[in-house]
């Protein structure tokens, strides 16, 4: 599973990586987990502010912090 993390570094930024990374671990799941800070790389994926995530190249947030239950939604969803 491939989960990036997309945002200059700010602390929503910081926190939805360490959140991601919590929700991984509890739930065994092998990910490649990116934070991409680069604003290039940001624009790729058209979204209009920051925190955003992406699982598996599909925009699943952006400009917040998701839930705890809504990630783990989405790492299943997307673990198939």
């Amino acid at each position: 599973m491939d989960i990036k993390v997309l945002g200059k570094g700010c602390a929503l930024c910081d926190r939805l990586k360490n959140e991601i990374m919590e929700v991984v671990n509890e739930m065994g799941i092998v990910a490649n987990i990116e934070h991409i800070k680069d604003i290039d790389e940001i624009a790729r994926y058209e979204v209009m502010g920051t925190p955003a995530l992406v699982i598996n190249e599909e925009v699943k947030s952006v400009g917040k912090v998701p839930s705890k239950a809504q990630l783990i939604r989405w790492l299943k969803e997307a673990a198939g």
